[in-house]
């Protein structure tokens, strides 16, 4: 064959892999993305709800007891309830799982492989206090991550009740339902994730720069599983509900 001629066809063969990856890989991330977006706005204007519904209701008993609702942006938003923060992040990309993930051993990723790219809404449970004080070096810790997909069908990997129920992709795309379920049950597992005194001797030693800035919190951090310790005491100590899994 003509060298010409070869080269027209090579590249005929590049344009034609383009256009297909275009057509397959790309149309589907923009799907991913936007069931993404379409959930995370659920789950806020259902987060709004429920902490307004719920904040109405404990009034009456404890004014002191507060919950609220703020929103940054189009992809992140808090809740307070009580003295816990719940901070969901939507992730602007899509991601493909390691091929060892058991998301691949499911029929339904086995069918077809484009099932497995997803969008990641990540859920951390900070204390109120860290933010209200501005405590920036205070841990929170991530509870969940719902994982959704082209099809608008999720997954979750927590360490809450709700891993028993939604680990595996869900036979229907995420209902209103679904959503409300799991701010409500994320929201009990946050009130129950109590904070823990430290051990004495974590903290028995601190220095004279973290007890002068401790006025501004800019030093000693604070965290369910800390309690609190001095930043330069009890590093290798700090204990996290995810240290044998990493979500």
């Amino acid at each position: 064959m003509p060298e010409p001629i070869k080269m027209k066809k090579n590249l005929k063969d590049q344009r034609d892999t383009i256009l297909k990856l275009l057509a397959e890989k790309a149309v589907m991330k923009q799907n991913v993305f936007a069931n993404t977006i379409s959930v995370f706005e659920q789950i806020r204007d259902s987060s709004r709800t429920v902490v307004s519904e719920l904040a109405n209701d404990i009034k009456g008993v404890d004014a002191r007891v507060t919950l609220a609702f703020k929103e940054f942006n189009q992809h992140s938003f808090q809740l307070k309830v009580a003295g816990d923060m719940l901070q969901f992040d939507m992730h602007t990309n899509v991601f493909e799982f390691e091929k060892s993930h058991p998301v691949y051993k499911s029929s339904y990723v086995k069918k077809n492989d484009l099932n497995s790219f997803c969008g990641i809404i990540s859920i951390y449970n900070f204390l109120s206090d860290s933010f209200k004080y501005n405590r920036v070096n205070d841990i929170g810790f991530l509870i969940a991550r719902i994982f959704v997909n082209r099809e608008k069908k999720f997954f979750i990997e927590t360490k809450t009740p709700l891993n028993s129920k939604y680990s595996n992709y869900s036979d229907d795309p995420i209902s209103a339902d679904n959503i409300t379920e799991i701010i409500n049950e994320l929201i009990i597992f946050s009130i129950s994730f109590d904070l823990f005194i430290p051990p004495y001797d974590v903290v028995k030693n601190v220095s004279v720069s973290e007890i002068q800035e401790k006025a501004s919190s800019a030093v000693l951090k604070t965290g369910k599983r800390l309690g609190y310790i001095g930043h330069g005491s009890g590093e290798g100590n700090d204990s996290s509900i995810e240290d044998d899994v990493n979500l």
